[in-house]
């Protein structure tokens, strides 16, 4: 497949991963949004495309035109494995961005998930690989591949801007965008959360009167 690569501007790949984003893995994001004020939260449009799934990773922002996954392809020549495709395609669900071929690449490369502002297809294949994917809906109708695509430079998804170097952590629940300058702070803050919870939830299970 031959992209006209003058229509991909490709921005610093060589960002900072993290030293923190290990530490999200398991922790729910509904806790994590908590930490973090109710900021940094995907809207819920962007939902799981198969119950159950769950990723932590760095982000490495895309931004394609609506109904166009040529910038999908060439981020293949430069995500790390441990990173998050991250998409902005306009909200648009007129053509799927993503399915079983391109997850099935991105797969072999480490990245271990991908929020797509847009639809995918192939939702059971993605399904039986247990690649993560959120995304708005599914559409069996094939992308364009013309370009333009902004790739490794901030992007728009769910409402939130997101980084290059961003630490991305997604549930059954939605998708949580946690800044890289402050994950170390987002992540004692959710430990802290996740401990108030757990003392009132013991709280609120004790028969009434003792």
């Amino acid at each position: 497949m031959k992209i006209d690569q003058s229509m991909i501007d490709v921005g610093p790949v060589d960002f900072l991963r993290s030293d923190h984003t290990g530490s999200f893995e398991g922790l729910p994001v509904a806790n994590i949004g908590d930490a973090m004020d109710r900021m940094g939260m995907c809207d819920s449009g962007l939902h799981a495309m198969w119950s159950g799934a769950a990723c932590v990773g760095t982000a490495f922002p895309v931004t394609v035109r609506s109904g166009d996954n040529a910038g999908l392809h060439v981020a293949l020549e430069h995500v790390r494995p441990g990173d998050v495709l991250v998409v902005n395609g306009g909200g648009d669900l007129s053509r799927a961005l993503l399915g079983d071929l391109l997850a099935t690449k991105l797969r072999t490369l480490g990245v271990v998930g991908a929020v797509i502002d847009g639809c995918i297809r192939d939702r059971s294949t993605l399904e039986q690989m247990r690649f993560p994917v959120w995304a708005r809906g599914a559409n069996p109708s094939g992308p364009y591949k013309n370009g333009p695509a902004r790739l490794a430079r901030e992007a728009a998804v769910g409402g939130v801007v997101v980084r290059p170097g961003d630490i991305i952590a997604a549930d059954d629940d939605g998708v949580a965008v946690i800044p890289a300058d402050s994950a170390a702070d987002v992540y004692r803050l959710t430990l802290e959360v996740m401990a108030h919870e757990a003392e009132l939830s013991r709280e609120f299970s004790r028969p009434i009167g003792r």
